[in-house]
């Protein structure tokens, strides 16, 4: 498994091409996609559930 370090340094890295090679629009675009991604991760890595995102998103209707 990766350490948090690695992780950070291939998204900076990322981010860095990202920047140089498609402007600022991509760099906004990888670090919102990056924060989903990371969210997302974070969400499965505490057990999380699809029933517990239908659950959310039916307690917004209402």
């Amino acid at each position: 498994m990766l350490s948090r370090a690695t992780v950070g340094m291939f998204a900076g890295m990322a981010l860095a091409f990202a920047g140089y090679f498609g402007g600022f629009v991509a760099f906004l675009l990888v670090a919102v996609l990056g924060a989903v991604g990371y969210g997302v991760g974070a969400w499965l890595d505490r057990g999380g559930d699809t029933h517990d995102l239908r659950e959310m998103f039916d307690r917004g209707r209402r």
